[in-house]
């Protein structure tokens, strides 16, 4: 939908959270932000489920008699895991951030209800998510749908020009740059190469770290209008730990 826009966008900019300041800087540049969307798994939660294969387009390929077989399988693994989920670092201060500033909050997965209801319950039972996006939504990412969907939810009349899609794949990053969305990779060992990918506007190591960024005034390290962009400073410095 937005993929046209985007290309002729400069580095992608928010006002300033700032309350002294946020209302002076708001402009055609530097618009306000409407809210953020988070994934899941390996974004909020450290629990890591493989993203080598595209385990949902699999699964949707198979005889129908075998899907509801297939999805029971892998339900069954991620009640497992989820066992074992853990709040990713700066997962409350940045939410806790949000909801002070007033920023809307969604979520967009490709995981089901059940770990994702076991996350906010027991890591953020006072944080509102709204809308939240599951497996059962249709398509999943990368396409943009998702998101849009969320945008539409919020009556925002530009898609997801005013949001930012935090997540730490490939598929977070794409979703959020065809919905027209800012998007932030949550770098790791595993995601690292995303880093330098021209749909990945910003990068962070810890969720927290948005805090000053958006208090300041988001602005993303890739130029869009260049052909081929080079990974910005953010980005080598994200890059260094790993």
């Amino acid at each position: 939908m937005n993929d046209q826009k985007q290309e002729d966008l400069k580095p992608r900019r928010f006002a300033p959270l700032h309350s002294s300041t946020a209302p002076l800087q708001v402009n055609k540049s530097t618009p306000p932000l409407k809210g953020v969307v988070f994934d899941v798994d390996g974004t909020l939660s450290a629990l890591e489920i493989p993203k080598s294969v595209d385990i949902l387009d699999h699964i949707h390929s198979l005889p129908e008699k075998e899907q509801q077989i297939a999805q029971e399988k892998i339900q069954a693994i991620e009640r497992r895991a989820m066992l074992v989920q853990k709040p990713q670092a700066g997962l409350l201060e940045l939410m806790e951030y949000l909801t002070e500033r007033g920023v809307r909050k969604g979520i967009c997965t490709r995981n089901f209800d059940t770990p994702v209801n076991h996350l906010l319950t027991n890591f953020m039972p006072s944080q509102l998510f709204d809308p939240i996006i599951t497996r059962a939504f249709r398509p999943p990412k990368p396409d943009p749908a998702g998101i849009l969907h969320i945008a539409k939810n919020w009556a925002l009349d530009d898609g997801g020009n005013s949001l930012i899609m935090v997540g730490d794949s490939i598929d977070d990053m794409t979703a959020g740059y065809r919905a027209g969305a800012a998007t932030v990779l949550l770098v790791n060992e595993q995601n690292a190469h995303l880093a330098r990918h021209e749909h990945t506007d910003l990068c962070i190591t810890r969720l927290d770290e948005l805090v000053s960024i958006l208090e300041e005034g988001f602005v993303g390290q890739v130029d869009r209008s260049e052909k081929n962009p080079e990974t910005k400073q953010m980005a080598t410095e994200a890059l260094q730990d790993f």
